[in-house]
């Protein structure tokens, strides 16, 4: 389903639906570190239901399933539940996955313990999900937002990727994210306090294959609004550009989760 907002791309249209042969391959990066340090904070625990709001191809419920929470994904493409449901099963995961943008979901007063939004929250229409979360949350429930870039300044491959995709694609705005510091946000205060806000470094390792895969998905070229010329155009020239570098190479990513207490 396409998506048209303001904030992104110049308010060209995307759909990572798109893309879901190659998000269930090559999206599944974030490092145990990540995983981790969610369940350290009692974010998807056993003895929790828990609820992931644009869960694409079911990333967060199938990498903490093993952590013992009953998941929940949701998604506003049908094609990436699709590959979400058939990993899943694959992997003998009971997780429960539905198709609908996050605004229409229906739930009852206090389904969950903790909603998650991964990489997405910026799509989400603030004025109509944020009331909607805090009533599906059980009291001193957790709403956790969570997101990883990679820090272009610190990767000559990420800065020349950047360069590509927006050769292709001036009007993307997905990329030269800097660190800052996880505050408590202005839209967060009428329904939550804050828990905790964390920032830290990891390092995802890629292949060329993967790099060039988690790339092509991207907003910017696969899920976005270009023809399917000009993305073998791109692909053409990334995989040279892929070519003269060395088949494994490790590139920094910032990890933020901002884990807010419902008031």
């Amino acid at each position: 389903m396409e998506i048209k907002l303001k904030d992104f791309d110049n308010g060209k249209a995307f759909d990572f639906g798109k893309t879901s042969g190659d998000y269930a391959k090559f999206r599944d990066i974030y490092p145990d570190a990540f995983y981790q340090k969610l369940a350290e904070l009692k974010l998807g625990v056993k003895g929790q239901k828990a609820l992931d709001l644009g869960t694409g191809t079911g990333v967060i419920p199938r990498n903490m399933y093993k952590y013992g929470a009953d998941w929940t994904g949701t998604d506003i493409a049908e094609n990436q539940i699709k590959f979400a449901r058939e990993l899943s099963e694959k992997a003998g995961y009971k997780i429960d996955y539905l198709v609908s943008p996050s605004e229409k979901l229906d739930f009852p007063n206090g389904s969950f313990d903790v909603v998650t939004a991964c990489q997405c929250f910026g799509y989400f229409n603030k004025d109509v999900i944020l009331p909607k979360i805090h009533d599906w949350l059980k009291d001193g429930g957790h709403f956790a937002v969570l997101f990883m870039a990679w820090i272009p300044a610190e990767s000559e491959i990420a800065t020349k990727t950047e360069e590509l995709v927006l050769k292709y694609n001036p009007d993307w705005n997905g990329g030269r994210w800097k660190r800052n510091p996880v505050e408590f946000p202005d839209w967060a205060e009428p329904y939550f306090t804050m828990e905790d806000g964390i920032g830290f470094d990891v390092p995802v390792t890629f292949t060329r294959e993967s790099w060039h895969g988690r790339i092509k998905t991207c907003r910017g070229i696969g899920a976005s609004s270009l023809s399917a010329e000009k993305i073998a155009e791109w692909e053409k020239e990334h995989l040279a550009y892929m070519a003269t570098l060395p088949e494994q190479f490790d590139i920094i990513h910032y990890v933020t989760i901002l884990n807010l207490r419902k008031k």
